[in-house]
């Protein structure tokens, strides 16, 4: 595992240490849900590039190539 340094404000910390906040755990999770957050959007860019790009065919045609690929198997 890798080690990150953040500096907080001295009054944060010591809140934090007053409400027995983790850091490390908050920030884990933090990071965790920020990668899951981009990955998802990384993944809805991808999704509409490839709408745009199947929407120059006719669907019949999109489904003869599914119903080909599908034969194959």
């Amino acid at each position: 595992m890798g080690t990150v340094t953040v500096r907080v404000p001295e009054e944060l910390k010591a809140e934090m240490k007053k409400y027995g906040v983790e850091a490390g755990e908050v920030a884990r999770r933090a990071w965790d849900e920020e990668v899951k957050k981009r990955k998802r959007e990384e993944a809805r860019e991808a999704a509409a590039s490839l709408g745009e790009y199947f929407s120059q065919f006719p669907k019949e045609q999109i489904l003869e190539w599914i119903h080909a690929d599908r034969e194959k198997r």
